[in-house]
């Protein structure tokens, strides 16, 4: 097990994709932080209409975390590339060849994507702290209001991590690998979102539906500002194992249809 690990390692980080994907994350988390960091303590923010709410210990949080709205979907697109290059190069044959036991090389891959979603969100949080702290010491804000703070930082890792294999999932389902990427990014980022705001016209939809989707889910881990005091929300911990329900579903099936199909 420990050998398939370290290979699966070696396949990403042997690669140009690992440090553009991190120079990626570090500059957005930077520059999200700077702006929500300005954008949710200013006087105009607050005082215009419909403008967010929420407590010091949520505005601290959205601040780190803002950089997760991009971080997220690269960890995606990484699940869907680690499982969708394999079948593209035809190199998951050779795969299962140096690792016989499927279910071994399957985890292995289950637990690189975990690793290489905190490092990712280390480097994200990073970023945004150093660049969030500072704008909120500046607005006259405390930079860590509280315990939770930290919390929602080592919480975020694992946010990122569960992303990944719900990539993973996608890549094994949809066996091309661009329409697996077009796919789990449009619906990630187009249709599950446009989804929520749908629903959220319909009551029983914004009571019931919505605050179970992935993205809000998320959301709830982090305990970002809201739009509103409505808002329905699942408490941080019940919104985490939501999100792990998606990873391992999807990751689940897509295992289980690996170990018993025919690779060529």
């Amino acid at each position: 097990m420990t050998t398939a690990i370290r290979s699966e390692f070696l396949k990403f980080f042997t690669t140009r994709l690992w440090w553009g994907m991190a120079i990626g994350i570090f500059v957005a988390g930077g520059l999200f932080a700077g702006f929500f960091g300005w954008a949710l303590t200013s006087g105009a923010a607050q005082s215009s209409p419909g403008a967010p709410e929420g407590d010091a210990t949520q505005v601290a949080n959205t601040v780190y975390t803002s950089g997760m709205g991009v971080g997220y979907l690269l960890l995606l697109t990484i699940g869907v590339l680690m499982i969708g290059a394999e079948y593209r190069h035809k190199t998951i044959t050779s795969t299962f060849l140096a690792t016989p036991n499927r279910l071994t090389a399957m985890l292995a891959k289950v637990v690189a994507l975990l690793g290489i979603g905190g490092l990712y969100g280390l480097i994200s949080i990073v970023s945004s702290v150093g660049v969030g702290a500072v704008v909120l010491n500046l607005t006259g804000r405390d930079p860590f209001p509280s315990g939770e703070v930290f919390r929602t930082m080592a919480l975020s890792l694992l946010v990122l991590g569960l992303w990944g294999l719900i990539g993973l999932g996608v890549g094994i389902l949809i066996k091309n690998q661009v329409a697996a990427l077009l796919v789990g990014i449009g619906v990630a980022w187009i249709v599950e979102p446009l989804a929520g705001v749908l629903l959220g016209f319909w009551d029983f939809g914004a009571e019931h539906i919505v605050k179970f989707l992935p993205t809000q889910a998320t959301n709830a881990v982090v305990n970002s500002v809201t739009q509103g005091p409505s808002v329905a929300r699942l408490e941080w911990w019940v919104a985490a194992l939501v999100l792990a329900g998606y990873a391992a579903v999807l990751a689940g099936f897509g295992i289980w249809r690996t170990l018993h199909e025919d690779v060529s």
